[in-house]
C-alpha cells in the first residue's frame, strides 16, 4: 500500500510487536504516503493489497445510499415543526417493524407524568403558572 517494500523487512517495523513499539517512527512514514493519495488512490491499494477496507460516506452520502431505499428503510415521522425523514433501527425483533410514532411536543406529556408522580390539579396548575412546561 505504501510502495516501500523495505518497510517490510526493517526490523523497527517486524514482527508486529516491534511495529507497536515503533508506532511513533511508523505513523509520519505512512502519513506522508497516504496524504499525497485521494481516497479513492488509498482504497485502490488496499484492494490490490487484499486489504480488507470501507469508505467513509459523509452524512450526506450515508442518507443517500441506494441500499437505504432498495431496503424500504426509511419513514417519514411528524414533529413539532413538520415531518422529518427518520431511518427505521437497524435490528427488527421478530420481524415486526419498530414503532416510528411522532415526537410529541415540549410538555406534551407533563401533565400525566406530573399526576403519575403524585401531584395533584392544583400543585399541576401552579406549576404551569410558574411557567413550567
Amino acid at each position: 500500500v505504501l510502495q516501500q517494500p523495505a518497510l517490510g523487512t526493517d526490523p523497527r517495523f517486524t514482527p508486529n510487536p516491534q511495529r507497536i513499539q515503533n508506532q511513533a517512527a511508523l505513523e509520519p512514514i505512512i502519513n506522508v504516503v497516504l496524504q499525497s493519495l485521494t481516497s479513492e488512490q488509498v482504497l485502490e491499494r488496499l484492494d490490490e493489497a487484499q486489504i480488507a477496507n470501507a469508505r467513509l460516506n459523509s452524512p450526506q452520502e450515508f442518507w443517500n445510499h441506494p441500499q437505504l431505499a432498495a431496503r424500504n428503510r426509511k419513514r417519514t415521522i411528524d414533529t413539532p415543526t413538520g415531518p422529518v425523514d427518520a431511518l427505521l433501527p437497524p435490528v427488527q425483533l421478530g420481524g415486526m417493524e419498530a414503532r416510528m410514532g411522532g415526537i410529541p411536543d415540549v410538555g406534551a406529556h407533563s401533565h400525566d407524568i406530573l399526576v403519575e408522580l403524585g401531584y395533584d390539579e392544583i400543585a399541576i396548575s401552579a406549576m404551569k403558572t410558574a411557567g413550567a412546561t
